[in-house]
């Protein structure tokens, strides 16, 4: 989908949208229509057996979205009066009933700012947000789904009455603040915490791999509760508790979004993320004490993890050897903001005292507690090779150690464009070739992955030195694509 303000930028985003709908469904059929601005989406649940009863099981919010995709659902959709409430629910009726229709349904509308509905499309499947409608119902609509392909009717004329409210947060494997780009790799640890209300989907477990073949979504993850407030209060204090260790995900923003004061006055639109994304996806002060802390935990972490290794040596004192009190330093690079730590430790007889003040009341290889500015902070700590995942009450932080000196050869030449994740190079901008002209800003390369489109930027004005990339090839993250020498760089000798 592709939306266009000006006239001149139609043949472009045709061409676009065609070439990646043809490559997604085999089909590159493109249709126009009207954008709505600040439009909400809508939609309702229905369940039609063979005997002629169609059940509309409420309605559903699904308007904060990425790239058209669902990220927060609801139900029943708030905000909505009863009249029309009862119009979208005969409208989905209506339309299940004049085609005929058997099994579970969702039809989708589109509400302007002023409350007027227009019918999108009806989906013949259960959808991945089907979970809100069924702890509101009480209903398994998987189950019944299938006694309804079986032959059998509904179990009674209506549906029964909904109870309470319900709301779901898809967990992606993504990073928001890079243009949403997916994520691949080791999933070490999936670790929701379990309440009543709560309700994890997920098919991932730990140590899986997340690829790039499939949708970037990791869990869903359900809460439900006996008002909105307490449901939305409930999802998010469970996003912010859970334990992810691997590759970067939406979960802080997902818990922001949660907790931001437009989705709590249920101000919705699918505008929100346009508007409120950089807000909600902001980079740490430098002077930020909790990301700080956290490294310093890692590095306190990993200093125990050594003293207690097997090998020869004199004999330890508790927990720690009797060395020097040099102090050491070690450096971690946050993920994904790239903000750099330095933790500072002496090791002595009785423990690790930092050089920037804290009382270590505890460090163990797996978990750390600091006293600082008179509060004490309970740090759990799992490391996986030179990636260490600190979870605090109120946060998590992931980390790279870096080595004590860089490596002079693993440099990369100004301008080059590096493939920001594994993908197939599915187009190349027209008349692009070695010594090109191409300005800052301007898409080069188009890069496919887990069902979505990213595109490759010149980064300054210049030429185009080099380009590695052709339609069809198949690449790893890091891989050089094109190099753009930039205009104000002295040419090479």
């Amino acid at each position: 989908m592709r939306i266009v303000r000006e006239l001149a930028g139609l043949p472009a985003e045709l061409t676009a949208a065609s070439a990646e709908a043809a490559s997604a469904f085999g089909d590159g059929e493109v249709f126009a229509e009207p954008y709505v601005e600040r439009g909400r989406h809508v939609e309702v649940q229905v369940m039609a057996d063979g005997h002629g009863g169609i059940w509309a099981l409420g309605t559903r919010d699904c308007s904060l979205q990425r790239r058209h995709q669902k990220v927060i659902e609801e139900a029943p959709a708030p905000g909505l009066d009863d009249e029309l409430r009862d119009r979208l629910h005969d409208a989905a009726v209506a339309a299940a009933h004049a085609v005929g229709y058997q099994g579970a349904g969702t039809v989708e509308f589109l509400l302007t700012a002023d409350g007027r509905p227009y019918f999108l499309e009806m989906n013949t499947r259960l959808q991945v947000e089907h979970p809100v409608t069924e702890a509101v119902f009480g209903l398994d609509l998987v189950a019944l789904q299938l006694r309804i392909a079986e032959g059998e009717p509904l179990p009674t004329t209506a549906p029964p009455a909904p109870h309470g409210h319900a709301v779901e947060a898809r967990l992606y494997a993504e990073d928001p603040a890079r243009d949403w780009q997916p994520q691949t790799g080791a999933l070490h640890t999936l670790d929701v915490p379990t309440a009543p209300g709560l309700r994890l989907d997920t098919g991932y477990t730990d140590g899986d791999t997340i690829g790039v073949h499939y949708d970037p979504m990791l869990a869903k993850v359900i809460a439900h509760a006996r008002t909105r407030t307490e449901a939305v209060r409930l999802l998010a204090r469970a996003l912010e508790r859970a334990r992810i260790h691997g590759p970067v995900t939406n979960r802080d923003l997902l818990v922001r979004s949660l907790r931001h004061p437009d989705f709590r006055a249920a101000r919705l639109d699918t505008g929100f993320y346009d508007r409120h994304l950089d807000a909600l996806t902001p980079a740490p002060a430098p002077d930020e004490a909790e990301p700080r802390l956290a490294a310093l935990a890692a590095a306190l972490a990993d200093a125990a993890a050594r003293q207690q290794a097997p090998g020869p040596g004199p004999a330890r004192f508790g927990a720690w050897r009797n060395i020097s009190s040099q102090p050491r330093t070690k450096r971690y690079r946050a993920e994904p903001d790239g903000t750099e730590h330095q933790a500072a430790y002496r090791t002595t007889r009785t423990g690790p005292v930092p050089e920037t003040g804290e009382r270590v009341i505890a460090a163990r290889p797996g978990r750390v507690t600091l006293e600082a500015d008179g509060i004490t902070r309970h740090f759990d700590i799992a490391a996986h090779g030179d990636k260490a995942y600190v979870d605090t009450a109120t946060g998590s932080y992931t980390f790279t150690a870096l080595p004590r000196f860089t490596d002079p050869t693993d440099r990369t030449e100004p301008g080059s464009l590096l493939a920001p994740m594994p993908g197939t190079v599915v187009r190349i901008a027209d008349g692009l070739g070695a010594g090109a002209s191409v300005e800052a800003g301007q898409p080069l390369i188009w890069l496919e992955a887990m069902k979505m489109e990213h595109r490759i930027l010149a980064p300054a004005t210049g030429t185009l030195t080099a380009l590695h990339a052709a339609p069809g090839l198949q690449v790893e993250v890091g891989a050089l694509l094109a190099v753009v020498q930039d205009v104000q760089e002295e040419p090479k000798q």
